[in-house]
């Protein structure tokens, strides 16, 4: 029997103040919907009577000429529609979210398998889908690049590289009084999300277009769509309520799909839908990047590191993509939580004839942790000591450090760090030091069962590092009931944000939250929002919100005080009502008084991140508004005879800041840490060396089951107030957690080593599947093993 985790989580106490405003566990919104089945999804609205299915015709080829497609069959097959390829495009035939690249359909040459040809639409799916295979083509093939590796011997890029540098690293490595060299690669990641991507496209009036789209960004689907049929935006509205997960999957992919659908309805002037299954979904669409990092670092018989060399090199795909910010962001996070004073990191974005990858929560940041974490781990094997010791004696300083050991390599000053403090509650409520050396004595014992133990920091920056990304707008009406409808431009993925918007709200207008409505995601009701994404859903699109609140309650107040012939600064909104003076006035009844004395009660917020400011060209500046914290401690046990493992406790310290909703961030924390462990653990994607994903299934793809959770699962929230002036001194948390998973890997590395008497690291690539811990386990075996010791 698994026992049961345990949740941990501060509740904001607050007499006197409205029960579900900020800080309540308020439940999700839709959490009644969703275990009854009752939570509508864009595949759930009705369907109009005309409505085509599409069906994409993919590439076999990873790279290709296209000598010819003959399409007559498929026209002629009986139930077909239309049939709509790159000829058929009115606008650009190109859905790239940053830079172009990404054709909708493939123009004369393929790129990856599982590349769009063209698209059949039909009476029904299954007819799109035989029509389809009776497509004639003939490739011309051409040299394919596959992985990583042959891409960088090619010196195949889709952008250029980029370098950050501090100080004199290679003078400092090569006095460094203990040096190590070593790379690691770290695999990929299919986001999974439960509800495969969709698209269905409604014709109007003028040929306008309404699109419902599982996207976590509504306006990018708008933009792309009108470019693709050559129309100014204001003809495509495009609207979400949720989606069955997005994890990043659905940031800039669902515009494919997206435009298909709108090209079908704009050709026929019929409503189409574009639904992937999951083996096509998984083929079609990016992943998580994946990297081969390399590194050179020098340091002290203490393990404090006095020079580094980073060289990262990731599989972009056949495009750009979001690639450009996606290494950013590794670059921004190899240092994770520690000083590097003397510092050189080269970033490679590589160009394969694969599948254009793409965000994946954390986007690019967790590669660069992995990487530095196990090099603290190597240095703390090469020395004997205990990793842990390692990675405190390298620890960012305080604001005020002497020494200075509070910037980092791209010159922003570390303000707020609490990892210390972090890593000392966890020490103590884990008992780290005691089952530590619990862990040493059961590995001297068993022979062929060891245990590994690791904790790990996170610090993870906050906000979009394209800077112009980080604004967000709100629209909001007080009707004269007293109910209120919002409006704001995040989309709900299961994450809670909906809840904690409407929180915020309930929190300003100090009513409860069963009176306020938040409806679908619009772009006619707010526009040119940002992705969600970032974790910076709640940062900015709750500001938003309340932003557009404080302007109302401004009005109401000044009406009140006009009315009631008091100063403004009289008038308070409270949990039993509005004061007004002396008098208590029902919120109902000063909204009607307003509305008949014709008080406008709607308005727009908006809300733009301060503080922000990065310059590409010399890599410095400030790209985050604040840090989010946190540390885990894992624990595991490896089958040294056939490579299996279990978790068998995981203990959580995060820092979010003052919750807004204890219960939601709590969850956000377990959901992340699995996933995380997921991605270095058990899921592997697997091309072949034709260039074809062979890893598209839940067959063959294995995300965590429950039988893979921990069997402890001990999470404490600490819920110190942001030092920034986030939304209600909040903090992000969305995608810190997924981090923690790293301890993880790392846990299972140290249980390998003690096959050595951890004075070898065993050098398992991510993921660690059973295979690889296996071989890990043969190889340190095979090796004659040095003076014993243990971790000091």
């Amino acid at each position: 029997m698994h026992e049961p985790i345990h949740r941990i989580a501060a509740e904001h106490i607050r007499a006197g103040q409205v029960a579900t405003g900020v800080g309540a566990s308020v439940k999700h919104d839709s959490a009644i919907k969703h275990v009854r089945g009752e939570a509508l999804y864009t595949d759930d609205l009705p369907e109009p009577r005309d409505l085509l299915h599409i069906y994409i015709a993919q590439s076999t080829q990873a790279h290709a000429k296209i000598i010819s497609l003959n399409l007559d069959a498929v026209k002629a097959f009986p139930g077909v529609v239309a049939v709509i390829q790159a000829s058929d495009v009115p606008g650009k035939n190109d859905y790239g979210a940053v830079t172009e690249g990404d054709p909708i359909f493939a123009d004369g040459r393929v790129e990856y398998v599982g590349q769009s040809l063209f698209a059949v639409a039909a009476e029904h799916i299954d007819i799109a889908r035989k029509a389809a295979a009776l497509a004639k083509i003939d490739y011309e093939p051409l040299p394919a690049l596959i992985n990583v590796r042959d891409a960088l011997a090619a010196n195949s890029f889709v952008l250029p590289s980029k370098t950050f540098r501090r100080g004199e690293p290679e003078a400092h490595l090569a006095q460094a009084e203990h040096r190590l060299q070593g790379e690691i690669e770290i695999g990929g990641q299919d986001h999974f999300y439960l509800e495969s991507n969709i698209a269905l496209a409604l014709p109007g009036e003028d040929g306008d277009l309404k699109i419902f789209s599982s996207t976590q960004h509504p306006t990018e689907i708008q933009h792309c769509c009108a470019r693709v049929l050559g129309v100014p935006d204001n003809a495509i509205n495009v609207e979400v309520r949720r989606m069955g997960g997005g994890f990043g999957g659905k940031e800039s992919q669902p515009a494919l799909f997206a435009s298909i659908a709108a090209l079908v309805t704009h050709h026929t002037g019929r409503p189409s839908k574009l639904r992937l299954d999951r083996d096509d979904d998984m083929t079609i669409t990016g992943k998580r990047h994946d990297y081969v990092i390399r590194y050179d670092v020098g340091f002290d018989g203490q393990g404090q590191i006095k020079a580094i060399a980073f060289e990262s090199a990731s599989r972009c795909g056949m495009s750009a993509d979001l690639s450009g910010s996606i290494n950013d962001r590794t670059m921004f996070h190899l240092d994770n939580a520690y000083y590097l004073e003397h510092v050189s990191i080269i970033s490679h974005r590589c160009k394969t004839h694969t599948v254009s990858n793409t965000a994946f929560r954390g986007f690019g940041g967790p590669q660069g942790m992995v990487a530095i974490e196990r090099v603290i781990d190597e240095i703390a094997y090469q020395i004997g000591k205990d990793p842990l010791a390692v990675r405190k004696i390298n620890y960012y300083g305080a604001a005020d450090d002497p020494a200075g050991r509070n910037v980092t390599p791209y010159a922003m000053t570390v303000t707020d760090n609490i990892l210390p403090e972090i890593t000392a509650e966890l020490e103590a409520a884990a008992d780290y030091a005691t089952r530590r050396a619990q862990i040493t004595q059961f590995n001297r014992e068993n022979t062929y069962l060891k245990k590994g133990l690791a904790l790990t920091p996170v610090k993870f920056g906050i906000a979009f590092t394209a800077t112009h990304l980080n604004q967000a707008g709100a629209l909001m009406h007080i009707y004269s009931d007293g109910s209120i409808h919002l409006n704001h431009g995040g989309t709900e993925m299961g994450q809670g944000l909906f809840t904690k918007v409407a929180q915020i709200v309930a929190e300003e207008f100090q009513v409860e939250i069963d009176r306020i409505k938040i409806t679908a995601t619009t772009t006619d009701k707010v526009p040119n929002t940002s992705p969600t994404a970032a974790s910076s859903g709640c940062d900015l699109n709750g500001q938003a919100a309340r932003n557009a609140a404080l302007i109302l309650k401004g009005r109401l107040a000044e009406f009140a005080a006009q009315h009631y012939t008091v100063d403004a600064a009289a008038v308070r909104f409270t949990a039993d009502g509005v004061q007004v003076g002396a008098q208590q006035i029902a919120f109902n009844t000063l909204i009607q008084q307003a509305y008949f004395a014709r008080i406008s009660l709607s308005t727009t917020g908006f809300y733009r991140t301060p503080k922000i400011h990065f310059n590409a060209e010399t890599g410095k500046g400030h790209p985050f508004f604040y840090f989010a914290y946190g540390a885990a401690v894992s624990e595991v046990t490896v089958d040294t005879f056939t490579g299996e493992y279990k978790v068998d406790r995981v203990d959580i310290v995060h820092d979010c800041g003052a919750s807004i909703n204890p219960a939601i961030d709590t969850g956000q924390v377990e959901g992340g840490f699995i996933q995380g462990m997921g991605w270095l653990t058990t899921e592997e994607l697997v091309y072949d060396d034709r260039g074809a994903l062979r890893t598209h299934a839940p067959s063959t793809y294995k995300i965590p089951a429950c039988g893979d959770r921990p069997r402890v699962f001990n999470i404490h929230l600490r819920c110190d107030p942001n030092r920034e002036n986030s939304v209600y001194r909040s903090k992000a948390v969305g995608e810190p957690p997924l981090m923690l998973g790293i301890s993880v890997f790392n846990a299972l590395n140290d249980a390998v080593a003690s096959l050595a008497d951890y004075r070898r690291h065993p050098h398992i690539d991510a993921p660690a599947t059973p295979e690889r811990v296996l071989m890990a386990c043969e190889k340190l075996r095979a090796q004659k093993n040095p003076p014993e010791h243990v971790h000091a």
